[in-house]
Parts: C-alpha cells; sequence; structure tokens
C-alpha cells in the first residue's frame, strides 16, 4: 500500500472555494447587466457543468 500524502484544508478546499466564487460571479453578472456580462455569466457558469463532464467521462474510461 503506498503512502499518500497529507494535505492541508487549504489544499483540500481551494477548487471547490475558486468554483463556488466563480458561479457567485456568474450568477451576479447575469444579473447585473447585458452585453458582455451574459458572455461572463455563461463562461462562469458552465464551468462546473464542463467539469462535472469531464470527471464523469474520465472515471468511465479509466474503469474500462
Amino acid at each position: 500500500m503506498a503512502l499518500r500524502s497529507r494535505r492541508t484544508l487549504q489544499q483540500i478546499f481551494a477548487l471547490p472555494i475558486m468554483i463556488g466564487v466563480l458561479s457567485t460571479v456568474g450568477l451576479i453578472a447575469a444579473l447585473v447587466g447585458d452585453g458582455w456580462w451574459d458572455g461572463l455569466s455563461w463562461a462562469s457558469l458552465s464551468l462546473p457543468v464542463l467539469l462535472y463532464l469531464f470527471f464523469v467521462i474520465r472515471k468511465q474510461t479509466t474503469r474500462d
């Protein structure tokens, strides 16, 4: 059994917090304005969906 290195709380929660902040920015951008705000909201709100699809596909390919 391989030894795993310990991770700090900052290392564990850095990406989930970043995704949450970007999602919040996207929600606020969708409410605030039009034009480039719409693009910002689409980009930041599509990130969690794209990450989900990436990890689901990666898990299926490693399982096969």
